[in-house]
């Protein structure tokens, strides 16, 4: 499958611990930015459907924390953190700094 780069935006429109939701063909996809590095994220949560970029950001544990139920994603893997099962995952894709530009991968 051949993969393609997404524009998300500048660098300085997307402050440290804040995120940023964009369309990308028929799915959200939520971008992250965590001390300076950037993560991209499915932007829904794979258990009642919340917008994961209205999250919590925990910083520390480089996670979002879903505001509805409080389940939580790696957001470097897309990893559900809070789920007993381990192969519970919202997808995840790869992020490029080009110039002062953010751009993601999408397949």
């Amino acid at each position: 499958m051949i993969s393609s780069s997404i524009k998300v935006c500048k660098i300085n429109e997307l402050p440290d611990g804040q995120s940023k939701c964009l369309r990308v063909n028929d799915k959200e996809v939520a971008v992250f930015n965590v001390k300076g590095k950037y993560y991209a994220i499915d932007n829904t949560c794979i258990h009642a459907g919340a917008p994961l970029n209205d999250g919590h950001i925990d910083e520390e544990k480089c996670q979002v924390i879903c505001s509805w139920h409080g389940w939580g994603y790696d957001l470097a893997t897309g990893k559900c953190v809070t789920h007993p099962r381990q192969d519970v995952f919202a997808g995840s894709y790869p992020v490029k700094i080009l110039g002062d530009e953010i751009f993601i991968e999408i397949k």
